[in-house]
């Protein structure tokens, strides 16, 4: 592997993301192999150097200095890649911003972290001039016409590195926002080593032959690690695509473009299965590893994966907070409906509401800790106080662990409800619904009857060609035989698709609004 050893020592002295990539002496070995790959053309590192150059000088010439924040609002391309290097090579901070935001959203990010430029994508120009300030520089570019290698004014002499070290700002990631408000997660210059050393040296194996796709986009941390930090520190190839990642899609990036490891979120692995069940040709020969993070795994999508594919998936929980994944199953010691194992260089807990730690088997509250994560929330000291304590970061998420130190995803804290006074996992619940051979997708949460009283509500996607009639009766009698009576839904209903975040999350709080404004006397569809 291509690693730079020299760079993952932590070291009190100057360091800097675009050395840690495209240092002079880190181009010396790598410089002639092709960093990206892009609608048919070839970057290589060297080429990708000049380009992070050029982007140096325009936002050096837009007044941006060390300390400022630069919004990065483009679909994944070269130019995101050479605009966030850019940006964090002169000491500014990059802030990259979700495509698929609206205007407001757009606006209230730009207007959170004081943006004193903005690199916006031409089509989605509308939606940053909507809320930028006035003292904020927007640079228009089209990655999609525009020839990356387009020869270009002579660039010139590089400025001065700043003085950053691994403690310095280097970008803030705003949450995707599964329950609601975006929240800005500031990461250190020290932070991307850290996953890279963890996961995917260690994991991963990631070499620099291996040429890297991945259906999350570079906006967010999971996809910034996957087509950034990850194959960049290999020497890799990563493989861009500013497309919406559909099925069909992704299908087709596997037979033109064979990637090696391809990184997915659970939606997206159900969806190829179905595609490939409704008689779809989908070439997976190229691939070593598929990869899965985002939300859990339900076992019967890495089963039905396997059977169809024979390939394993590696499921994983990480969190914008910590950067990347910190839990996770590997080659060779995958446990189907687990998260897996504690990744080497992190620690973790499973507390209750004392404080306490569980005992093996029993579900508590997971605390994680690590050099990867967030120095804090941009603005927010009163949710840094509330979620980092003593270096250990609350991740919101419920988990049990087994003796073999496997760890098994129950729920999200504010998911869980009670019913008869009993409480009731979503998780659960979920997973025993897509044990039906009828159910495609299913979602659960808390509601109440017409009378007022605690119920269970499920949302249910029905599979491609099943039918709906009778399929109530049928999935209540079905979990009758394998939950205790209080976690059986009283309510179900039929839905076309889930609603999600551009992650594939499910936004279950939308499913708690349609359960409130909608309430339910008995089970339905």
């Amino acid at each position: 592997m291509e690693y730079n050893p020299a760079l993952m020592t932590l070291i009190p002295s100057y360091f800097n993301l675009f050395d840690y990539f495209l240092g002079d002496e880190r181009l010396s070995i790598i410089g002639s192999r092709t960093a990206i790959e892009f609608r048919g053309g070839r970057i290589t590192y060297n080429e990708l150097r000049r380009e992070v150059d050029y982007w140096t000088e325009q936002l050096a010439g837009c007044g941006v200095r060390e300390g400022d924040r630069v919004a990065i609002l483009l679909y994944d391309s070269p130019e995101f890649i050479s605009t966030f290097l850019a940006t964090v090579s002169i000491g500014a901070i990059a802030v990259p911003i979700n495509t698929f935001l609206s205007p407001d959203e757009v606006g209230f990010i730009l207007g959170d972290c004081e943006a004193r430029a903005a690199i916006v994508e031409d089509d989605l120009e509308w939606k940053a001039n909507a809320g930028s300030r006035d003292e904020c520089s927007v640079i228009v570019i089209d990655t999609y016409s525009c020839q990356y290698l387009e020869p270009k004014d002579e660039v010139a002499p590089r400025p001065p590195l700043c003085g950053s070290t691994r403690t310095s700002p280097a970008f803030i990631l705003y949450t995707s926002g599964s329950t609601g408000t975006p929240k800005g997660v500031l990461h250190v210059h020290g932070a991307v080593p850290v996953t890279v050393a963890n996961y995917s040296e260690n994991v991963l194996k990631l070499a620099g032959g291996d040429r890297v796709y991945s259906a999350s986009r570079l906006f967010f941390a999971y996809g910034l690690g996957n087509s950034l930090s990850f194959p960049m520190a290999a020497g890799a190839t990563v493989l861009l695509d500013p497309e919406r990642a559909t099925p069909d899609r992704i299908a087709s990036i596997f037979e033109e473009q064979m990637p090696t490891v391809f990184f997915g979120v659970p939606a997206l692995y159900n969806a190829l299965i179905e595609l490939k069940r409704g008689g779809a040709s989908i070439d997976t020969s190229s691939l070593r590893l598929c990869v899965s993070a985002g939300e859990a795994l339900p076992a019967r999508i890495v089963e039905d994966w396997g059977r169809e594919f024979g390939l394993p998936i590696l499921d994983g929980i990480g969190s914008t907070e910590m950067l990347h994944i910190f839990i996770s199953n590997r080659e060779g010691e995958v446990v189907a409906g687990s998260s897996g194992r504690l990744v080497e260089g992190y620690e973790a807990r499973l507390i209750d509401e004392r404080g306490e730690n569980v005992p093996a088997g029993e579900p508590g509250n997971l605390w994680v800790k690590g050099a990867s994560a967030t120095s804090g929330y941009w603005n927010r000291r009163d949710l840094t106080a509330s979620t980092i304590r003593e270096g250990w970061v609350r991740t919101g998420d419920l988990y049990t662990r087994d003796g073999a130190g496997y760890f098994y995803h129950t729920g999200r804290s504010d998911d869980c409800f009670k019913v008869k006074g009993l409480w009731v996992s979503p998780v659960e619940v979920e997973s025993a619904l897509l044990a039906h051979p009828s159910v495609a997708e299913a979602a659960v949460v808390g509601a109440t009857d017409e009378k007022g009283l605690a119920t269970t509500r499920a949302f249910v996607v029905i599979r491609q060609d099943m039918g709906s009639e009778g399929l109530v009766e049928d999935l209540v009698s079905f979990l009758r035989s394998r939950l205790p009576q209080h976690k059986v839904p009283s309510q179900i209903e039929f839905l076309d698709e889930l609603p999600r975040t551009a992650t594939g999350k499910v936004q279950r709080y939308k499913l708690r609004a349609e359960a409130r404004t909608k309430p339910r006397g008995g089970t339905d569809d």
